[in-house]
């Protein structure tokens, strides 16, 4: 069995109100007063208060942008390799800082890590994040090393499933995985509807874990499997790809509805291969995609009001961050002393469904 041994996060530099990126957005969207109407109304009712970013530009005055020329026209508007010069310069230190988290929850002795995974698909180069995050921690040369880019927003129950299979394969494993995403860093200007979507739920963050079997003495949560399909019909509805001025995120409005209809079928088939019924589930963590789709999640599976109130006070506090998003749910589940069998879901381009049952151990075990 896989162990969970430890989780950590971290969060750029910038804390942005939700009402000041409004305020950024009015500007160089300059929308007529009937957009700006709507546009206001979707941010106050976005379930959102902050989120993070290496850019300030988001909440400060024009004269103190650093990020995008300091015109409303936003031109010249930032391409894709100056996207990417700034992941490179802050992607690395995003993780490392959610691995020293990590790995301070785990104990003052440091783990012989055997293998590394690192997940974003929001900046991409070779050598790659990977390859940084080793040298920053000094970790050793015959370190495995893996690279999970441009899953999306269930990336990280993916990497929990290929942690899963390392361990099994070899008990002495020591699996250390990291998603790291500077979703922000891809704001594009034209408002479509697409684009005004993205820019009202996405942040930046980091979160890593720790896995090995055999752990008891150190586990704060086991895996016990895992369950995905796909929702072809959904395909052309939630998509990331890449431009000449960043990436372009399609996250249509129908997705939530999608979710509605196909969510509480899928469950049901994931339950089956778990040997589980709903109703056994004691603790729910929901990727927090955004307002309309935890309210989906919650009136398909007719979950109680506080069912999801980690998934939503993390949507809350840091918004969408895409794949560290769950971790960061699970780690405040877990924190909250909550016991027993929890079920994580995330939802990601295809439209991919990625469920993983977990247990937490009662305090005497």
């Amino acid at each position: 069995m896989t162990d969970i041994l430890a989780i950590g996060t971290a969060l750029p530099t910038y804390r942005h109100a939700q009402k000041d990126i409004l305020t950024f957005m009015q500007r160089v969207y300059a929308l007529d007063a009937t957009e700006e109407r709507k546009l206001r109304f979707l941010y106050k009712h976005s379930g959102i208060a902050y989120r993070y970013s290496f850019i300030p530009d988001y909440s400060k005055p024009m004269r103190e942008w650093k990020f995008y020329p300091p015109e409303e026209s936003l031109e010249p508007f930032p391409n894709l390799e100056f996207r990417m010069s700034w992941f490179q310069k802050y992607a690395a230190a995003l993780s490392v800082d959610a691995i020293r988290d990590c790995l301070q929850h785990y104990g003052p002795e440091r783990p012989a890590i055997t293998h590394l995974i690192t997940v974003s698909c929001t900046g991409m180069s070779a050598p790659g994040l990977d390859l940084q995050v080793m040298e920053m921690m000094e970790l050793p040369r015959q370190l495995h090393r893996s690279s999970i880019n441009f899953m999306g927003c269930y990336a990280a129950l993916h990497a929990l499933k290929q942690a899963d299979s390392i361990c099994k394969a070899d008990p002495t494993a020591k699996v250390l995985m990291v998603c790291t995403e500077l979703c922000t860093l891809h704001f594009q200007k034209v408002p479509t509807a697409d684009n005004i979507t993205a820019s009202l739920l996405f942040g930046d963050g980091a979160a890593a874990v720790l896995l090995g079997a055999g752990s008891t003495s150190k586990k704060i949560a086991s895996l016990r499997g895992f369950y995905a399909e796909v929702v072809p019909k959904g395909k052309r509805d939630m998509s990331w790809e890449l431009s000449s001025t960043g990436f372009l995120m399609t996250l249509s409005g129908y997705i939530p509805e999608l979710i509605s209809t196909d969510f509480k079928p899928l469950l049901e088939r994931a339950m089956q291969h778990y040997q589980l019924g709903l109703h056994q589930i004691d603790s729910w963590c929901i990727h927090p995609g955004g307002k309309r789709i935890l309210e989906a999640v919650q009136q398909s599976l007719q979950l109680e009001e506080q069912a999801l109130e980690s998934a939503e006070a993390v949507l809350r506090e840091f918004g969408n961050m895409s794949s560290p998003s769950v971790l960061f749910v699970l780690k405040r589940i877990i924190e909250a002393g909550k016991k027993g069998k929890v079920l994580a879901a995330a939802f990601g381009p295809g439209l991919t469904m990625e469920t993983c049952f977990l247990e937490i151990p009662a305090a005497d075990e």
